[in-house]
């Protein structure tokens, strides 16, 4: 598949990395501030973007910039009718927005908080793991994440994803708290703390505690790889499952659309 990269930094040269190693060609590698990047435009220019990416030939579009420039980039790619893959977080508040503009457009487009195929099966092994616990009342739980020190956003997509994982198999915490608490928590509260430092690819635990002992779950990251392979497998079935009719274009999809039974 060509497929041409919307966004090159760190994550942008690894996607490129995976997806060379999985036998496609990038085609494009489309950023205002990357100086090795093969196009350069100025962040803002939506029309420089849709000529760079229809010039470049693209079967397929993966994009991982920022929450600062991903709406744009989404209301520009996803009208060019190309299988749309988005790694940048920050924007779950526009999703109706981007199911509408899909819907109407023709486009379609495929997110997930975190692509790494390990973290999705952590998703399944906590939710999982939520529902044998939530049957013992002494219980209680807690989500705590830790990521790089270059990481904007806290908590992570990835961490509230876990949290509604724990939420969903323990019908006893329907509050979810990313803050500080400043007195005692309620028993329907479900704790979502968040440690920035170093160079912390990302891990992520979940606690349930009782007086007489703790279970841990924590899925560590070692290295960005996992979520850049994520991204490339997750193009390559979003294309395959709509020029089969599997999918249908004009919709949003996540990672239990494109990896059916799996997650």
């Amino acid at each position: 598949m060509k497929i041409a990269l919307v966004g090159y930094g760190k994550m942008g040269h690894m996607i490129e990395q995976s997806a060379i190693g999985f036998g496609h060609e990038v085609v494009a590698k489309i950023d205002p501030f990357a100086n090795d990047a093969s196009v350069k435009i100025a962040a803002g220019d939506t029309d420089g973007l849709a000529r760079a990416v229809k010039e470049s030939g693209a079967e397929g579009i993966i994009e991982f910039t920022s929450p600062v420039s991903v709406m744009d980039n989404i209301r520009t790619l996803l009208p060019l009718g190309l299988p749309l893959v988005v790694g940048s977080t920050g924007w779950n508040d526009k999703m109706a927005e981007v199911e509408k503009l899909a819907s109407s457009c023709g486009g379609t487009v495929m997110h997930s908080a975190n692509f790494s195929i390990g973290v999705n099966l952590f998703y399944r092994i906590v939710e999982e793991a939520a529902r044998y616990v939530s049957a013992f009342d002494e219980y209680d739980a807690a989500v705590w994440e830790m990521h790089h020190n270059q990481k904007a956003d806290s908590p992570s997509g990835t961490a509230i994803d876990v949290a509604k994982r724990v939420m969903a198999g323990m019908p006893k915490k329907t509050e979810m708290v990313v803050d500080a608490f400043h007195g005692r928590p309620e028993k329907n509260q479900l704790h979502v703390s968040s440690t920035r430092c170093g160079t912390v690819p990302g891990t992520h635990t979940v606690y349930f505690d009782s007086t007489a002992d703790t279970i841990e779950l924590t899925h560590t990251a070692r290295s960005r790889l996992g979520f850049a392979n994520g991204a490339v497998h997750a193009l390559e079935n979003l294309k395959s499952m709509l020029d089969s009719g599997k999918l249908k274009p004009g919709k949003l999809y996540g990672m239990s659309d494109v990896f059916p039974g799996m997650f």
